[in-house]
């Protein structure tokens, strides 16, 4: 392990099939108001609506509601959730929902009192909060973002095409957050293979960069091969317990930054992905899958030594007189039959991009450089072009 490094975590967990029960002893410590934060109506269509409804009502809790958190949430929304918020002087923002409606919470947490544009303030400047922060909680209802046990929060503004990411500090974290694998279980396929690739490639992010001999790439390697071993599982069976909730564990540690201590860590997939979700608004784990195979093996030669070992240990291939670059290119290949074999979109083509959007998507890309090699703009038009046309 290289570096020093702090860190803290101050979000409670509650897993397990009764986890909901919880939420009353969370409830006694904030106030009378709370602001019910949720998507497109499926939590009512399931029943987790009523349970959490039921459950906050018991409490003495006045209920605020801001429903209709898309997908992709949206700078605008933002603005209307601060406003609400700021309004009702709400006591706690609860989240019920998955990664969008997490990061949409804390992003309103924010900016209630913030007093400035808040999209202009945290993504456009990348300021830290200096006002009242209002606390947050999480009933999670799809796994992949890890937004449930960290500070990030990502948002997307259509009229500059940009969807940008912001970390915050440790006073933005879920003050807690309900883990029920079972609330998971009537997510579509699609979603559900989308989070799957999400929480993969949060590992991948954070693996890929480093050549020092790292407790934290030992902990990932275990992560993976758990993420692949319950994907197989879950995509015959969506209901199989124990492979959903693995999953959703496995997403909460692939991104509450413990993996990440001692590492550069890369994210440059994140920033190209994010690029082409800002022109498609397709979902989120869907542009990470199709732009990641280009991106590894446009870096490959520059970080061989740290795909080998992915190939080893992840994929369990032997070398059987390989060179490392084969090894290394079959351990790339192996993660793109796993990916084909659960459903994953290898083509921005099919979220929506065309030849046109190209240079736009890369001007809207960051270049970051934790990662084996710095992409010029060139790059990152070849990796989006190699992706439009798989």
């Amino acid at each position: 392990m290289l570096g020093n490094f702090m860190y803290c975590n101050p979000t409670r967990l509650y897993f397990g099939e009764n986890a909901l029960d919880f939420l009353r002893d969370e409830l006694k410590k904030y106030g009378d108001t709370v602001m019910l934060v949720y998507g497109g109506g499926s939590i009512k269509r399931n029943g987790i609506y009523d349970s959490v409804v039921a459950i906050l009502k018991e409490c003495g809790k006045t209920i605020v509601e801001d429903g209709g958190v898309m997908p992709n949430p949206t700078a605008d929304k933002l603005r209307e959730g601060a406003r609400i918020a700021r309004e009702n002087t709400v006591d706690l923002i609860l989240a019920v929902g998955g990664g969008s409606v997490c990061d949409y919470s804390k992003a309103v947490s924010v900016s209630a009192y913030c007093g400035d544009d808040p999209w202009e303030k945290y993504y456009i400047r990348f300021d830290e909060p200096t006002c009242e922060i209002i606390p947050v909680g999480c009933v999670l209802t799809m796994v992949g973002t890890g937004s449930e046990m960290n500070g990030g929060s990502v948002i997307t503004n259509h009229e500059q095409k940009l969807k940008v990411g912001h970390v915050f500090g440790d006073a933005v974290f879920p003050k807690f957050t309900i883990l029920n694998p079972k609330f998971t279980y009537t997510l579509p396929k699609y979603q559900m293979t989308a989070g799957i690739y999400d929480i993969f490639n949060h590992i991948c992010e954070q693996y890929f960069s480093g050549e020092d001999d790292s407790t934290s790439d030992y902990v990932m390697e275990g992560l993976m091969r758990s993420v692949v071993h319950s994907s197989r599982i879950a995509v015959q069976n969506p209901e199989d317990y124990e492979a959903r909730s693995n999953l959703m564990w496995t997403a909460t540690w692939a991104l509450n930054t413990m993996v990440a201590k001692g590492k550069a860590t890369d994210w440059e997939v994140h920033m190209i992905g994010q690029a082409v979700g800002a022109y498609t608004d397709a979902t989120h784990g869907m542009t990470l899958a199709a732009v990641s195979l280009p991106y590894y093996k446009r870096i490959l030669p520059y970080g061989v030594k740290k795909f080998v070992r992915f190939a080893k240990y992840v994929w369990e291939i032997t070398a059987d007189g390989m060179t490392d670059e084969e090894l290394a290119k079959a351990g790339l290949e192996a993660m793109e039959a796993w990916m084909k074999e659960i459903g994953l979109v290898l083509s921005i083509k099919e979220l929506g991009a065309d030849e046109n959007m190209l240079e736009g998507i890369a001007d809207a890309t960051f270049i970051l450089e934790g990662g084996y090699k710095v992409l010029t703009r060139d790059e990152v038009i070849d990796i989006l072009r190699e992706s439009l046309n798989a």
